[in-house]
């Protein structure tokens, strides 16, 4: 990747977050002249803080991005901005409707503002599957997110500024993600509680996440959402492959550790979209992801929508998660165990403890 980010001034918000902190992590590699790290939550951010505080280059910053005056003091000298606070989870946006509101939309609005009166050259905002025909009060708050994003292309009167979005599905291994919780319910003996067994969902680590949102930096031209491909699991496969891993390193046989059943939540897809059929005439298909165009493009400054490696492919289909091919349990084990996202004792090079016996 080439190296745009040394001895830039870069803001992160919700930095003590998963993708937040792995993003800070990886920024930190490039050299920049100051990372500014800020979340609302204190104890995370506190100990983000400790790993950090012998570096010149980190400073973590308390704060809330609907607090338009703090996003507007922080942004100054400041020369990108990524934008990973938000609340993701379906449930509590769905019964805080107007919380969500302040934070994934006005938030958006009040970094665009923060980033247009500073001078900010590049904004990058993190979005999500949900915002795809959205079903949800989340996800159509993160879809306003992404129109304000590509907007703010419109009424930029600086042509140096850059506001885009980087558009993917599940991080494995981020809190309140599935395979958190189906660990935990192994180490009880069980129920696994699934969903529906067709269930389908795309995956990527969080280390892959984090690199993709400094890739669509890279890319940004202005206006397009980057849409990042990613492989496709079955959730049913993912429960039964976690069970037969797991289950005898704490005493349980792995037939003994039942699969419960219990129906998608209100809103929740049996599938995931990354594209829109609407999208598709106006994407463009990268190596590893796809570009969405703006749709009102005759608004816009003119923007040279071209991409290192750009072959001049176009998308040819919708992007969803039933409509792809999906891992076998094989490449769900190898993808568990070399993406280190299951305890350390059973990784293939560090074990060392023998699994419990089984209970009989």
């Amino acid at each position: 990747m080439d190296n745009i980010f040394a001895n830039q001034c870069i803001v992160v918000t919700g930095a003590a977050g998963t993708v937040g902190q792995e993003l800070v992590s990886q920024l930190l590699t490039f050299g920049p002249a100051e990372i500014r790290a800020l979340d609302n939550n204190e104890s995370a951010l506190f100990l983000m803080n400790e790993d950090y505080r012998s570096r010149s280059d980190f400073n973590a910053y308390l704060g809330d991005i609907r607090d338009a005056p703090k996003m507007g003091s922080l942004a100054r000298g400041v020369d990108m901005i990524f934008h990973c606070a938000a609340f993701k989870h379906v449930f509590f946006s769905e019964y805080n409707p107007f919380e969500a509101v302040r934070t994934n939309i006005i938030g958006v609005q009040n970094i665009i503002q923060a980033a247009l009166g500073n001078g900010v050259k590049k904004v990058i905002f993190t979005s999500s599957d949900k915002a795809v025909n959205p079903t949800t009060v989340m996800g159509t708050s993160k879809l306003m997110g992404e129109r304000l994003i590509t907007a703010a292309n419109v009424i930029n009167q600086n042509a140096r500024q850059q506001f885009s979005s980087v558009r993917f599905g599940n991080v494995m291994g981020s809190r309140g993600s599935v395979i958190p919780i189906f660990h935990d319910q192994i180490k009880k003996g069980g129920p696994v509680t699934v969903t529906d067994p067709g269930m389908t969902r795309f995956i990527m680590t969080i280390a892959r996440a984090a690199e993709l949102v400094l890739k669509g930096a890279l890319l940004a031209r202005g206006g397009e959402v980057m849409v990042t491909k990613m492989r496709v699991i079955s959730i049913m496969d993912l429960a039964e492959v976690m069970i037969e891993l797991l289950a005898p390193y704490y005493g349980h046989s792995p037939a003994s550790v039942a699969l419960e059943f219990i129906g998608a939540k209100p809103g929740e897809k049996m599938y995931e979209e990354l594209m829109t059929p609407d999208e598709v005439p106006r994407s463009l298909e990268l190596a590893d992801m796809f570009v969405v165009l703006p749709a009102a493009r005759g608004i816009y400054r003119n923007i040279d929508y071209s991409y290192p490696g750009d072959t001049g492919k176009r998308a040819n289909r919708p992007y969803i998660s039933s409509e792809e091919p999906a891992m076998s349990k094989k490449e769900v084990r190898d993808f568990l165990i070399s993406s280190r996202l299951l305890p350390p004792e059973l990784l293939p090079e560090s074990r060392k403890m023998e699994p419990v016996p089984c209970v009989s």
